[in-house]
C-alpha cells in the first residue's frame, strides 16, 4: 500500500489525523511520551532548542470570529471543561485529588498550580496512568511483550508502506532528530509518529534528560516516601493503539511529517489551553483547524471511543477503590476529564463529590 498526502500548511488546514494523534500523544496516551523519551534519549549536552510556536486560537478569533465562537459555545457546553485540578469527596473520607496532566516536558506544565502541588505534597498516596513508567526495565518489557502490536512481525517494513517521497521525507524527519531510519524500519506507524510529532523543543529537552509531568509526578512522591499506583498497563495503551487501522496511523505519520514546523503552533495551542485550565476547548479548536475529508467522522469516533471513552471507565472503576481510602493525589491525561463520559462523571457515578479547584 502506497499513500501520499497533498501538503497543508494554513492555520485553518491542519490534518484531521494528525490531530487526533496529537490528542494522543500529549495529553491521553502516556506510553507515546515513554516511547519518544526513549528514542530521543541523547546525551545532557545536547543543544537548547527555543520553543518557537503560536496561539492558534488567537490567529482563529481575529480571521474568522464566527468560527472561533462557536468553537466558544461548544467548549462552554462541554461538562467538566473549565479546569484541571479538581477536589474529590465522599463523607467519612479525606478528600482526594485529581489533576488533569499533559504528557510534555515544558517547565509551564511541570510548574503545578500550589494548591495542586500541596495536595500531592500531602496526599499518602499517589495515582498515575500506569506505574510501570518508574521502571524502565518494566516499561520496556511491556513494550516487547506482545511484538506483534508495536511491530511489523510479517517482513513489512515502514518503506514499503510509503511512497518514496514520504519515504524520504520520514527518513529526513527522523535524521533531524538523531534518530537513524533503520531503528525504526519495522515499527508499527503509530510507534514512529511518537517520535516525529514532538516539536524541536520538547525533542532538546528530553535530550537532556528532563522528565514529562506525570514521570515528575511519580517519582516526587517515590522519592518522599509516597505509595504511587497505576490504573492501567502499558500492555493495555499498546492494545488501545493497535485496535485502530494501521491506515488511520499511517495517515497520521505522514500528515506529521507534512507539517513540519507548523506542529510548533498545534502544540502550543494545545499547551495554552491546558494552562488556562480552558480543557473543554481542545477538542471544539482541535475540530475548528481541521478541514472536513471524507471518513474523518467515523475515524474520530473510533479513536474517541477506543482511546479515550473505552479508558475513561477504566481508570474510575480502578480508581474508586484506592480513592475509598482517602487522601489521594492522582494525575491523569486532561482530556480523560471532561465530557458526560469522563473521568469527572464517571466518579461522581461512583458516589463520589468532584468540584473544580480554582
Amino acid at each position: 500500500m502506497t499513500t501520499s498526502i497533498g501538503r497543508r500548511t494554513s492555520y485553518l488546514a491542519v490534518p484531521a489525523h494528525l490531530l487526533l494523534w496529537l490528542i494522543a500523544a500529549f495529553h491521553v496516551l502516556l506510553l507515546a511520551a515513554l516511547f519518544a523519551a526513549f528514542l530521543t534519549a541523547r546525551p545532557a549536552a545536547a543543544e537548547d532548542v527555543a520553543c518557537t510556536g503560536r496561539n492558534l486560537m488567537v490567529e482563529l478569533q481575529q480571521n474568522d470570529p464566527a468560527r472561533y465562537a462557536e468553537a466558544l459555545k461548544e467548549a462552554d457546553a462541554t461538562p467538566n471543561g473549565k479546569g484541571i485540578f479538581w477536589k474529590i469527596e465522599k463523607p467519612g473520607l479525606a478528600p482526594s485529588w485529581v489533576l488533569g496532566s499533559m504528557h510534555v516536558t515544558d517547565p509551564r506544565v511541570l510548574a503545578l498550580p500550589p494548591r495542586a502541588q500541596a495536595a500531592h505534597d500531602a496526599a499518602d498516596t499517589i495515582i498515575i496512568e500506569s506505574d510501570e513508567i518508574l521502571d524502565e526495565r518494566k516499561a520496556t518489557a511491556a513494550l516487547l511483550a506482545k511484538p506483534e502490536l508495536t511491530m511489523f512481525t510479517d517482513g513489512t517494513t515502514i518503506d514499503k508502506l510509503l511512497s518514496p517521497e514520504d519515504y524520504t521525507r520520514l527518513e529526513t524527519g527522523l535524521k533531524q532528530r538523531s534518530i537513524p531510519i533503520s531503528a525504526v524500519s519495522r515499527m508499527r506507524p503509530w510507534m514512529i509518529s511518537s517520535a516525529v510529532a514532538l516539536p524541536a523543543c520538547e525533542i532538546a529537552r528530553k535530550a537532556k534528560g528532563a522528565q514529562f509531568l506525570d514521570q515528575k509526578i511519580a517519582t516526587d512522591a517515590i522519592s518522599e516516601g509516597k505509595q504511587v499506583k497505576g490504573l492501567e498497563t502499558l500492555a493495555e495503551q499498546i492494545q488501545a493503539m493497535a485496535d485502530l487501522p494501521v491506515e488511520f496511523h499511517l495517515k497520521s505519520l505522514i500528515q506529521t511529517l507534512e507539517l513540519g514546523d507548523k506542529m510548533s503552533d498545534v502544540v502550543e495551542t494545545m499547551t495554552d489551553l491546558y494552562l488556562s485550565g480552558d480543557i473543554g476547548m481542545t477538542m471544539p479548536m482541535l475540530k475548528t483547524v481541521t478541514p472536513e475529508e471524507e471518513g474523518e467522522n467515523s475515524d474520530y469516533a473510533a479513536f474517541e471511543q477506543r482511546v479515550i471513552l473505552d479508558r475513561n471507565k477504566v481508570m474510575a472503576e480502578r480508581a474508586t477503590p484506592i480513592l475509598d481510602n482517602g487522601n489521594v493525589f492522582m494525575a491523569v491525561g486532561a482530556l480523560h476529564l471532561p465530557g458526560r463520559e469522563g473521568v469527572i462523571e464517571l466518579l461522581r457515578k461512583q458516589g463520589f463529590t468532584v468540584t473544580a479547584v480554582n
